[in-house]
């Protein structure tokens, strides 16, 4: 049995807060589905593709001003 990765970015005013929201079963299911495909936990998966989706913004964001 394989560990689930752990986000390394640690808060820097303790607790980090929380953030809920309403999504099908299946939905979840895909997302568990996937979170265990690579290796982490939802909540870390979650994170990571949240990461991701910022740095793609912020991408177009800097070279539309070019």
């Amino acid at each position: 049995m394989s560990t689930a990765k752990r986000d390394t970015n640690k808060s820097k005013s303790g607790k980090a807060p929380t953030f809920q929201m309403r999504i099908t079963p299946e939905l979840k299911a895909q997302f568990e589905a996937a979170a265990k495909a690579e290796g982490m936990s939802l909540g870390n998966w979650l994170k990571t593709l949240a990461r991701k989706e910022l740095e793609k913004i912020d991408l177009k964001n800097n070279n539309s001003k070019v």
